[in-house]
C-alpha cells in the first residue's frame, strides 16, 4: 500500500534491519527510512524518496460480508505477484494471545512471503493486510487472517503524526 512517499509494511519484516529496501512490481527499488512501527498490529510505516508511486483504493472492512470473495496478493516462497482467491470465513476473529486486532478470517491461500500483501474485495478495494495463518506444517492449511485495513490505517496515522502508537486501557 502506498500513500505519497509512504509505504505500509509488516513490522516483523523490518524489525532489527540495518537497511530496508522497497522493491516495486515495476522493478524500481528504493532505500526506505522506518518512520515508526507498532508491535501490537505488526504494522510498520516506511518513507521512500519516489514519485509516481502506484496507489490503491482503501475499502471499508465493516461492509465486508462473510461469504464474500476476496483476493490475497503477495510473494509466497519468493514467487512475485501471486494472487489467490477465497471467501471471508469470519470477521472480528480473536486469536489466542491476541486481543487487539479483530482479524478477517479467509480461506484464501496465504503462505510464507504473502505476509504484508493486500487483501482485496472484488471491487478492487484493499480491505485488509494479509497477516498470518494457522498451520501445523508451516504451510497453508485453509485458514488465513488479515488485519482490517481501517485498523492498519489508524495505526499509520499515529505513526505519521507521532512516530508511535498510543492506546487507552
Amino acid at each position: 500500500l502506498t500513500d505519497a512517499e509512504f509505504v505500509i509494511m509488516r513490522m516483523h519484516v523490518v524489525d532489527g534491519a540495518d537497511e530496508v529496501k522497497v522493491r516495486l512490481s515495476d522493478r524500481r527499488e528504493f532505500v526506505a527510512k522506518v518512520v515508526g512501527t507498532d508491535k501490537r498490529t505488526d504494522v510498520a510505516l516506511l518513507r521512500i524518496e519516489a514519485k509516481d508511486l502506484p496507489k490503491v483504493t482503501v475499502g471499508d472492512p465493516d461492509k465486508l460480508k462473510v461469504g464474500e470473495w476476496v483476493v490475497a496478493i503477495g510473494k509466497p516462497f519468493g514467487l512475485e505477484n501471486t494472487m489467490t482467491a477465497g471467501i471471508v470465513s469470519a470477521k472480528g476473529r480473536d486469536l489466542p494471545q491476541e486481543n487487539l486486532v479483530p482479524y478477517i478470517q479467509t480461506d484464501a491461500a496465504v503462505n510464507p512471503g504473502n505476509s504484508g500483501g493486500p487483501l482485496f474485495n472484488l471491487r478492487g478495494e484493499v480491505v485488509g493486510i494479509n497477516s498470518m495463518i494457522f498451520s501445523r506444517t508451516g504451510g497453508y492449511m485453509g485458514l488465513s487472517f488479515a488485519i482490517p485495513i481501517d485498523i492498519a490505517m489508524s495505526t499509520v496515522a499515529q505513526l505519521k503524526e507521532k512516530g508511535k502508537v498510543t492506546r487507552g486501557r
